[in-house]
């Protein structure tokens, strides 16, 4: 069974995935009365599980709406002890390096994960391991915050795959790595 790391997530112009506070409301920059969903749906379709950080998580968990996630969720975590009551049932926490943690959701039967989250997403990198990117640029310039990309010990090379535009402004870039 192939198994690949898919990562789909919106950047700024410069590179940040939340502002200097944190921040997602610039994510909504862009007027999208439609409520398109920018392929996440198709998306999600191409995914058996999710992996997240635990600020992710946390910051889900802030939400006001419903549990999102209609796949598992492992949340990626060396400080959180347990994962809070409410949330048993949509999450496991999952602990150790990256390779142990994916043995053990690859032996639970999900091979094609969806990472989520800076540190997640950066700490799967470092470990080359992530197949798929999909970007989306939202026109903005944060000027700071938390970087998509950290620093690596050696390039990783990626391909180009497809463009989408949506809302006739927003670019979505999907590369996949070449080995």
């Amino acid at each position: 069974m192939d198994k690949r790391n898919k990562v789909f997530i919106a950047t700024s112009l410069d590179g940040y995935i939340a502002d200097k506070n944190g921040g997602l409301d610039w994510l909504h920059s862009v007027p999208n009365p439609d409520q398109v969903d920018m392929g996440y749906m198709p998306f999600m379709d191409e995914v058996d599980a999710i992996v997240m950080g635990r600020t992710t998580f946390e910051t889900v968990c802030a939400f006001d709406c419903p549990w999102p996630y209609t796949k598992p969720v492992f949340v990626l975590s060396r400080t959180l002890k347990q994962i809070p009551e409410e949330y048993t049932k949509h999450a496991e926490l999952v602990t150790g390096s990256i390779k142990d943690v994916l043995a053990h959701i690859h032996s639970k039967g999900f091979n094609n994960l969806y990472i989520d989250g800076g540190t997640t997403i950066q700490s799967f990198l470092k470990e080359d391991l992530i197949d798929d990117l999909i970007i989306t640029t939202i026109p903005v310039l944060l000027g700071g915050g938390s970087s998509l990309f950290g620093d690596l010990e050696v390039p990783l090379n990626f391909e180009f795959v497809s463009s989408k535009v949506y809302l006739d402004k927003i670019p979505q870039i999907r590369y996949q790595r070449k080995r």
